[in-house]
């Protein structure tokens, strides 16, 4: 199996491409620039690809033909911004920046609905393509969240799986949304769960629980998917 994860530097992204495959299987990291010292599970060819998804005409483009003549079985878009005071007591819509207002809808809708425009003809032709978006909490109706176009984004998010899913049934493309909490980002891969998991105390995410979840979605069958999953923090009180 041939995935992509978009947005793979640091944080979840990071830990999508140490965690995921098998052996035998190709990865494809994408980020602005390449990391140092990542290295994916045995067995596993990894390619990186050097691209600024907040500059989206020009990276899809550099995308497409650094995988020219290439399959793909899995996209993951796993980039997203959001405001300077976003999840902060501080933030304030009226007080945000225009600029980075248009910034966010660049790179959270723009940039993924003109990459997966680009990839989705060569993800069709996998036997059994999957498309994997990383969406958020505050994409959920009544999310207890203000942060207005952080959340408009993620709510666009889910529109863009939804549509995706009904254009392209009879080709069983699965598409699966993650709604996710606050995660745990101090923590990698690398340290063990269980320690990880008593970071935040019960309001934040390990990130080994997400690639957990991702590694169950693409491990099933070509007659099945998972639609969207949220995944919130045991004590986050808005669920």
């Amino acid at each position: 199996m041939r995935t992509m994860v978009v947005g793979a530097s640091k944080g979840l992204g990071r830990a999508l491409i140490e965690g995921l495959g098998e052996a035998g299987d190709s990865l494809v990291g994408v980020s602005r620039s390449r990391p140092e010292g990542l290295v994916a599970r045995p067995g596993i060819e990894l390619q990186w690809i050097e691209a600024d998804l907040l500059q989206p005409v020009q990276a899809v483009a550099t995308l497409e033909q650094a995988l020219e003549g290439q399959g793909l079985d899995t996209l993951i878009y796993n980039l997203g911004i959001w405001e300077p005071q976003a999840f902060t007591s501080t933030y304030d819509f009226l007080s945000g920046d225009d600029a980075q207002i248009q910034a966010i809808v660049s790179c959270n809708i723009s940039a993924p609905l003109l990459l997966l425009k680009r990839l989705l003809p060569r993800l069709l032709q996998s036997t059994r393509p999957r498309i994997i978006l990383t969406g958020s909490t505050s994409g959920l109706v009544r999310s207890g969240r203000p942060e207005v176009a952080f959340g408009a984004s993620k709510f666009a998010l889910r529109g863009i799986a939804d549509a995706l899913r009904e254009g392209y049934r009879q080709q069983r493309l699965g598409v699966t949304c993650l709604n996710l909490g606050y995660l745990n980002t101090d923590d990698a891969l690398a340290t063990p769960r269980e320690q990880a998991e008593q970071r935040g105390e019960g309001q934040l995410i390990p990130l080994h629980d997400v690639v957990q979840v991702v590694r169950m979605a693409l491990s099933l069958s070509s007659a099945s998917f998972v639609r969207e999953l949220t995944l919130p923090a045991i004590l986050d009180e808005r669920f």
